[in-house]
């Protein structure tokens, strides 16, 4: 195997398994050794991939969004579908991957959100970008629903795509603090108001 692919595959194992275990402990609460102990990666080896912790928690969220952008793209591609059934589908899905106990990495805005904003510049920044991205596509399914006739919504839609992800955002903390998914039935049931489903 040529070294650029191990040095990929390496770099790609450490994220994986840091988003597996930092989406139960949070960023904080994990030491590098912890990530590269699980992963199987000699412990001298971090800073040929990573050039700080810092660096490192950019890179975990950005691989995640990079992840999440893809399953929800095909999530919003499907064809045969409406507009509608396909933020449906969208939110069913995000239900699904909000496990109570253990998320497997699924959920990394929620449990990391909060927590990084304030430590670090460059992983509030990835989060926004990564966040910014998932209403942009909430807003242009939106408007191909305006368009198809499958939906419909009171007010701009970029500001109703706004609303839809942080009132699910929420919902998934308080499914954690109350451990129970009703709050994501309650989001559920919002967003079939807003969007007159």
């Amino acid at each position: 195997m040529p070294v650029a692919t191990r040095t990929t595959d390496t770099r790609r194992i450490i994220l994986d398994t840091a988003q597996r275990i930092m989406a139960r402990k949070g960023y904080s609460a994990v030491g590098i050794n912890e990530v590269l102990a699980e992963a199987g990666v000699p412990k001298g080896s971090f800073y040929h991939y990573f050039t700080s912790k810092d660096a490192f928690g950019e890179a975990i969220l950005k691989s995640y969004f990079a992840d999440y952008l893809t399953d929800m793209d095909g999530i919003l591609a499907r064809s045969g579908q409406s507009s509608a059934e396909r933020l449906t589908a969208y939110w069913q899905q995000w239900r699904e991957t909000q496990s109570i106990e253990d998320c497997q990495g699924k959920c990394l805005a929620v449990k990391l959100g909060a927590e990084v904003a304030d430590l670090s510049e460059s992983m509030r920044l990835a989060l926004k970008e990564g966040t910014s991205a998932i209403v942009d596509r909430i807003e242009r399914t939106i408007v191909s629903g305006l368009e198809d006739g499958s939906l419909s919504v009171d007010g701009e839609a970029h500001q109703v795509a706004q609303a839809l992800y942080d009132m699910w955002l929420g919902a998934s903390i308080m499914a954690k603090i109350h451990r129970s998914l009703a709050p994501l039935d309650t989001a559920a049931a919002a967003t079939r108001r807003l969007l007159h489903l």
